[in-house]
């Protein structure tokens, strides 16, 4: 079927006609404008240039008896006058003159006789009617005011869209009949769940509540780290109460002109009670919520005046109304306390990344419509992502569905789980970047280091893969994944974590007697570890349980703006001197480990070399026996199976990598 043809909307009895899109009623005025200013400059501009060469009617007989006239055009202006216009040679016929005389005598026999016997060529042009001036003179005037009645006129009539609208809200209803969310598409956000939960009853039957005389919150905070779901859940909210949605950005409320974002507020609050009973959903809140006036050269007066005229809002609507405003938000620590106060938003829901059993079922959802293998263990995908957001999740199916559709498999299978994994956590591997044979060995000794150490320290995280394959920015990497969710971290494990740190420099200077640049992101690491320990965590016997960390709020909110420190120069240096015997110490020990473990050392670097790729069944064998397992299969991101897997972790996977 051409697209000229009609098709008909199965929802629909009428049909739908296929085409080009209409033009804009805003493009198709300025086309007319610009035709319009055409004409009037064709008009003024094009004038005849012969005007100013009138001659009279005895001297143009003149120069025909002289025969310096070759050819004249006979025409007739708007009164009915007949003129001729033609070309004179001069009198030394160098040139010629451009002429216009007008012929007293209409149909003049006798002058048309004299032409004809001096070899004039005659041509004659219709005669010009009144009405045809009229218009040409008066058509592109009526265009120029037709477009302006139609730019200014029409556009101030209708408010929704046109020059004059800059004070309407830019808030977009969403329709429940395409797309409906419910929470059965959220997952991995229960307590956030249960708490939105009321809300929705409350749409659905107002009354339940208040006749027992409780109030409903006016509005609703959700805040959390990006990716994690909460534009998903004001939507899923909607869908649920089955209510009209309005969602707007943060951004939208701020223009250039002055005194727009009030009145788009004002404006998105009537839309809201027109339609009520509804949700108004004002995503990244914070560009328009910020505290006011920071203290440093005033405030932005419009983003201030638009956060009034919200909070005034916000306090003048009934919840009786009917109207719900919910906000997401990743800053709620720089949002106006004005806003958060007791009768606006006065409940916030806070969205954590999802846990192990959310994860799962995140996992689940997203792969709905994924052709995945009988032998995808996504509890084991689960357990290899912590810290990953619900985006991140999707990110990694989708990832895997690509891997698996580049090397023309029909079904997803564990390894491209596993890839994607590393992908998403740890870069894409790089085999083009070649290493020689030099490098590849220091790097070998470099990341056998770090898995050595790791190994021997029991509080340290299980090793999940030993690379010297360059994989984002680094050029190895030793990867760790926790076995279990961690809210906490205890002193022993950041002290094994700063061993395991400094596997790397350690094993090069234990083999080649230098060290490289290769492990300045172990040591950026390690200091900023031992650093915090001391001054955060308490954990030095020298100073004590006392909070010695750098005021570090935001200067824009007006804080933070003195650099002095809360101590003394002389507990300055007590840091610096506890910060280094940590550090110090930690390279001390384990240099000692690489040093009555060398041939562990070797021997793993050795076969890293040839390897490139090492999991941890692989590694455990070289640290037992000395060489790889016999018989043994390879795949490629195989995650460690270790107990208590339905237990939860807060802990982001880590790795040393050689930049």
């Amino acid at each position: 079927m051409s697209d000229n043809q009609q098709q008909k909307d199965p929802k629909s009895d009428k049909p739908n006609k296929k085409g080009p899109p209409p033009m804009p009623m805003r493009g198709l005025a300025i086309s007319f404008l610009a035709v319009a200013v055409f004409l009037v400059v064709l008009q003024l501009f094009t004038r005849s240039p012969d005007a100013a060469n009138e001659m009279s009617y005895s001297a143009f007989m003149k120069q025909v008896e002289g025969d310096r006239i070759s050819k004249v055009v006979l025409s007739y202006d708007s009164s009915g006058n007949q003129f001729a216009t033609g070309e004179s040679k001069d009198l030394n016929e160098t040139g010629t003159t451009k002429f216009k005389v007008y012929i007293p005598f209409r149909d003049d026999t006798m002058l048309q006789e004299t032409l004809k016997n001096h070899g004039v060529e005659i041509e004659s042009k219709p005669l010009k009617t009144a009405m045809t001036s009229i218009l040409i003179n008066i058509v592109p005037f009526i265009l120029i005011f037709g477009i302006i009645y139609f730019i200014f006129i029409r556009q101030m009539k209708n408010a929704g869209r046109g020059a004059m609208s800059f004070g309407k809200s830019r808030a977009k209803l969403l329709t429940q009949d395409k797309n409906k969310i419910t929470f059965k598409e959220v997952a991995g956000v229960d307590e956030a769940k249960e708490e939105l939960q009321e809300v929705v009853e409350f749409l659905k039957d107002p009354k339940q509540f208040q006749k027992l005389g409780g109030k409903m919150p006016k509005g609703v905070l959700l805040s959390g780290s990006p990716g994690t779901g909460k534009t998903l859940l004001a939507k899923a909210v909607a869908g649920e109460a089955d209510v009209p949605f309005f969602t707007i950005s943060g951004s939208d409320f701020v223009e250039m002109f002055v005194g727009i974002g009030a009145s788009r507020v004002r404006d998105m609050f009537e839309q809201g009670k027109k339609n009520a009973p509804c949700i108004i959903f004002i995503d990244e809140i914070d560009a328009v919520g910020r505290s006011r006036f920071s203290g440093i050269g005033g405030g932005h007066d419009e983003r201030e005046q638009t956060l009034n005229a919200l909070l005034v809002e916000m306090d003048g609507f009934d919840t009786q109304e009917g109207i719900i405003i919910v906000a997401a938000t990743n800053r709620p620590d720089v949002l106006d306390p004005a806003l958060l106060r007791p009768g606006r938003f006065d409940r916030q829901v806070v969205v954590d990344p999802p846990t192990l059993e959310g994860r799962e079922q995140i996992l689940k959802i997203h792969s709905r419509n994924v052709r995945l293998s009988d032998q995808v263990d996504l509890r084991k995908t689960a357990r290899g992502t912590p810290g990953f957001s619900g985006a991140d999740l999707a990110n990694l199916v989708n990832e895997a569905a690509l891997l698996a559709s580049r090397r023309g498999a029909e079904f997803v299978e564990q390894q491209d789980m596993e890839e994607a994994r590393d992908k998403v956590m740890w870069g894409r591997e790089r085999r083009s970047h070649v290493l020689d044979a030099e490098e590849k060995k220091l790097t070998a000794y470099h990341e056998a280091g770090h898995a050595v150490a790791m190994y021997h320290m029991p509080e340290c995280e299980p090793i999940h893969k030993v690379t010297i394959i360059p994989r984002g920015r680094a050029l190895g990497a030793t990867m760790q994944l926790p076995e279990k969710d961690r809210y906490t971290q205890s002193q022993k494990r950041l002290e094994a974590d700063l061993v395991a740190f400094m596997g790397g420099r350690a094993a090069e200077e234990l083999i080649f007697g230098d060290v490289t640049t290769g492990a300045h992101n172990d040591i950026e690491r390690s200091t900023m570890v031992a650093r915090a320990m001391v001054c955060e965590y308490g954990m030095s016997k020298k100073l004590g349980p006392q909070n010695l960390g750098s005021n570090n709020q935001p200067v824009f909110l007006g804080q933070g703006i003195s650099s002095s420190s809360d101590f003394s120069e002389q507990t300055a240096r007590l840091i610096d001197e506890e910060v280094r015997r940590i550090v110090t110490e930690s390279y001390d020990k384990c240099m000692q480990i690489l040093v009555d473990n060398k041939e562990q050392l070797i021997a793993l670097s050795e076969i890293l070399i040839e390897r490139e790729v090492l999991d941890f069944s692989e590694v455990d064998s070289i640290m037992k026996t000395g060489k790889l397992p016999e018989a043994v299969e390879q795949p490629v991101g195989e995650v460690i199976n270790t107990e208590e897997e339905s237990k939860e972790n807060k802990d982001t996977p880590s790795k040393s990598e050689e930049a």
